[in-house]
């Protein structure tokens, strides 16, 4: 299975930092994950308590399983050192406009699902079309130099 990337958040938010977390799933989940069946739509993280969750995540429910199958969009634990959840909470305390949104699922080295999360500042409409301006170049430069 190849990584799962989150598009729309690239284009919705300047991305500042990146973190990579472990997160809490059940075993319908994880074989969900490694179908590819997972869609970032609407999903961000937030701190509660001391502690990180996805929010809005949509992983699928597994095709083979049973009654013990899970919720597709329910909050999910994810697994970051406790200075890390303390330098994300002070940055969405001290400054307005930044939020914390999922960037990619991906499969460790040792098999472990893993999620990229980033946070980032929202867009405005005119730095929207700047980006995709940005890309047609990039785009019509190397069709020029093949």
């Amino acid at each position: 299975m190849a990584d799962m990337k989150n598009r729309a958040a690239y284009h919705e938010y300047f991305i500042d930092a990146k973190y990579q977390a472990g997160i809490v799933l059940l075993g319908t989940e994880v074989k969900s994950l490694r179908a590819g069946k997972a869609s970032f739509n609407d999903s961000f993280c937030q701190v509660h308590q001391g502690e990180m969750w996805i929010k809005n995540l949509h992983i699928a429910q597994y095709s083979h399983g049973t009654v013990n199958n899970h919720d597709p969009v329910r909050d999910r634990k994810l697994l970051l050192q406790k200075r890390e959840i303390r330098r994300i909470e002070e940055k969405l305390k001290k400054e307005r406009g930044y939020t914390v949104v999922p960037l990619r699922i991906f499969f460790s080295d040792k098999d472990l699902v893993k999620i990229e999360i980033g946070l980032g500042k929202g867009k405005k409409l005119y730095d929207k079309r700047e980006s995709i301006k940005q890309k047609d170049v990039e785009r019509d430069m190397k069709r020029y130099l093949k």
